[in-house]
């Protein structure tokens, strides 16, 4: 039962042509050409229209009437539903947009439910099984079971009698002005939704409501509806598809192993008939593509999640990622912004060709760890599409695009090749059985080719692969994501928290995470650790962690925001309890470019300034960043470039942490934000201070041993999936 404007309903009752499915245009094409093949001139637009929520036999004399009485009505409507079961066979039953997710709410409020159709059985049936949607009604009540057709209202008062319910306790759901009126006459609660030919405004008025499409009745619907909060993190994926597709524009970590489930999730009553996911690795799209689906690992609850319905395309596919643009209605842009410059004219290109084709309305979910990352995209977006047309056509496709900014809760990170080698290895011996004795291949990448190619021919079988499912990313379990209010979609989507202003919520995010959480890597790596949750485990990190967060970043954060004080200890404690159990979150990957992490408006010197601001002292925050520049000195990967850019200019400067600090060269083709000699001379002072202290200190206690408690916690120093 829902109340509904005032009502109580405990029913619902369906027209099917032109309210659930879109055949009345399909039907009028087909009747054109059977007309035209027997008769031998098509039927009129005035004919059609007219006959529009009749039965058979009111629709037959109104046809005799403008063509005369020998014309063979009978014959040609038999040869149009042979051309429309061939079409509806061949390309399935067009279905309204928005109805999957009505009929979902409906049923899972515990409406009982019917379908009153003009169609006969057969071919009422025939639609209702090929469309999926006969599963959702408890009868179905059609025209050749009925003496009198719409307008009469025998149908509606059948269908309802059937269903044991009052008229005035039925919606009664129609789209023509003949099917409203039989539903006006029953008494029933008359819900119009608009197709072809909109009603007299006299019968329009009998309508409970009216509306333009099954979207604008769902969002009526919604508000009456129990709210499914927050799903939970075993909590299964909605089983009904819906028609929408979604994409994840760059399948890193956080696309492929948050977004992906924030957008299974949907509503909670159904989920995406696709996700299209786009990345530039050959691994990953080969290996997805075979398996059919793959799995997030949620270490903390011992609980793997599996993702389905992804297809892969590549990056560098300019035709395709255009067609994602085309195709879905929400994207999560998930990439550095590096490469969202890079990748800007094709995110025009298919912004554009949307707007030509379709002129819909497209959500893009930003999530870049920037303040102002929306505002980013659009920019470099929009100086796109001034080189590709006029200037009013893209003010109206930017008006048409909801560039929404996002704030991540969680942590997620992606298994490395060489465990996704060793994955796939065990995999295919659990496939085949066996497989020949062989040498370890020198190059990961040769054996990977040859073990997916042991995949292709079982990709998405039923047996044998649902039981090898890919575990591809490691999370942390915490659930919202964040998201600045704009368009209708958003407000759907179960696993998302909008807000009017993102702003703090970003701010208190990246404050309490970024910072620390690669203040606390550098310290792990120095102390001989390769684990983020290991490091934890030692008192001397777990007490800078805490001297981080409860003495300088959190109370900072509530004196600049006492509204969201909340908010700041709910983040806090959740960060500081991650990094305890951060085991497969590498400290070299959280503590890479440190050049990056210590620029003047980033990370760690934002939060000293807004500190100082306050009057709160941040000596752990200046220690930080002398342990950025200790982390460089002692980084022997020269994959890590900034380390290396650090270690050389604190050599070339006879060993000045000053040098590193207030550095101003190139930095990607733009002066490095450094430190100021003069402005900044406190901090420059106090960072220097906190360096020499550390480096004063016996080298061996660098590589000291773990104590006994730490040991216990310790993870094996290689990832597993």
């Amino acid at each position: 039962m829902i109340l509904f404007q005032g009502k109580k309903i405990l029913s619902a009752i369906f027209d099917m042509d032109g309210t659930m499915f879109d055949t009345e245009r399909l039907r009028f094409k087909t009747l054109k050409q059977a007309s035209l093949e027997i008769f031998g001139r098509a039927l009129s637009e005035q004919t059609l229209i007219g006959s529009l929520g009749l039965s058979a036999k009111k629709a037959e004399a109104l046809a005799k009437a403008h063509n005369g009485e020998d014309f063979p009505y009978a014959q040609i409507r038999q040869r149009a539903d042979e051309l429309e079961l061939e079409h509806v066979r061949n390309h399935g039953v067009p279905i309204k947009a928005g109805l999957l997710e009505v009929l979902e709410r409906l049923r899972k409020s515990g409406l009982t439910m019917a379908v009153a159709t003009s169609s006969r059985r057969a071919i009422a049936e025939e639609y209702l099984i090929n469309a999926n949607v006969l599963k959702y009604f408890d009868i179905t009540v059609c025209g050749d079971e009925v003496s009198q057709g719409k307008p009469h209202p025998e149908i509606f008062l059948q269908a309802a009698r059937a269903l044991n319910c009052a008229p005035e306790q039925c919606f009664m759901v129609e789209d023509s002005e003949n099917g409203l009126l039989s539903a006006i006459r029953a008494e029933g609660q008359a819900i119009l939704i608009e197709d072809i030919k909109p009603p007299a405004p006299e019968v329009k008025a009998g309508a409970l409501k009216a509306y333009r499409s099954m979207h604008a009745f769902l969002a009526d619907l919604s508000e009456c509806v129990p709210d499914l909060g927050m799903p939970e993190l075993a909590e299964p994926f909605p089983t009904s598809f819906n028609q929408f597709r979604v994409g994840i524009h760059g399948f890193g970590a956080i696309g492929g192993g948050y977004l992906t489930q924030v957008l299974a999730h949907w509503d909670g009553y159904t989920r995406p008939c696709e996700i299209i996911a786009a990345t530039r690795s050959p691994m990953l799209r080969e290996t997805i593509t075979a398996f059919g689906s793959y799995s997030v690992r949620y270490g903390a609850s011992a609980f793997d999640q599996t993702i389905e319905n992804v297809r892969m395309i590549d990056m560098d596919d300019e035709q395709a990622v255009i067609q994602m643009y085309n195709d879905s209605e929400i994207i999560g842009l998930s990439l550095p912004e590096q490469a969202i410059q890079q990748q800007a004219a094709v995110i025009a290109k298919g912004l554009l060709q949307r707007f030509e084709r379709r002129g819909r309305e497209l959500t893009l979910l930003i999530v870049l760890n920037k303040i102002g990352g929306a505002a980013f995209v659009r920019r470099h977006v929009q100086t796109q599409l001034a080189a590709l047309c006029a200037p009013d056509i893209a003010r109206q496709v930017l008006l048409k695009t909801h560039f929404a900014e996002t704030v991540v809760s969680r942590i997620v990170s992606k298994i490395s090749n060489d465990a996704l080698v060793r994955q796939l290895r065990i995999k295919s011996q659990m496939l085949q059985n066996s497989l020949e004795d062989e040498q370890e291949p020198a190059r990961p990448t040769a054996e990977y080719q040859r073990l997916i190619s042991r995949f292709r021919p079982f990709a998405q079988s039923s047996n044998a692969m649902s039981q090898l499912h890919l575990v591809l990313f490691n999370s942390e379990p915490d659930m919202p994501l964040y998201v600045e209010r704009g368009g209708d979609l958003l407000e759907r989507l179960r696993q998302v928290k909008t807000v009017k202003d993102i702003t703090p919520i970003q701010i208190i995010k990246n404050r309490l995470w970024n910072g620390p959480h690669a203040i606390i890597a550098w310290y792990a790596s120095l102390l001989g650790y390769t684990w983020v949750g290991q490091g934890m485990g030692d008192d001397r990190v777990s007490a800078l962690a805490q001297r981080l967060i409860h003495d300088e970043v959190a109370p900072t954060l509530v004196a600049e925001y006492p509204d969201l004080a909340e908010v700041v200890a709910q983040f806090a404690d959740v960060f500081l309890e991650r990094c305890k159990r951060s085991f497969k979150d590498p400290c070299a990957r959280v503590g890479r470019d440190p050049m990056r992490k210590l620029q003047r408006n980033e990370r760690i010197f934002s939060s000293i300034d807004l500190a100082n601001k306050h009057g709160i002292a941040t000596p752990a925050l200046a220690q930080g960043a002398a342990l950025a520049i200790h982390y460089a000195l002692r980084c022997n990967s020269a994959k890590d470039r900034e380390a290396q850019r650090m270690k050389q200019l604190y050599n070339a400067s006879g060993e000045r942490v000053e040098a590193v600090l207030t550095h101003d060269g190139d930095y990607h083709g733009k002066p490095y934000p450094g430190l100021h000699p003069v402005e900044d001379a406190s901090i420059i002072d106090s960072i220097a201070d906190s360096f020499h202290r550390l480096q004063q200190r016996d080298s061996a206690q660098w590589a000291a041993a773990p104590a006994a408690p730490v040991a216990k916690r310790s993870a094996p120093n290689h990832q597993q999936p």
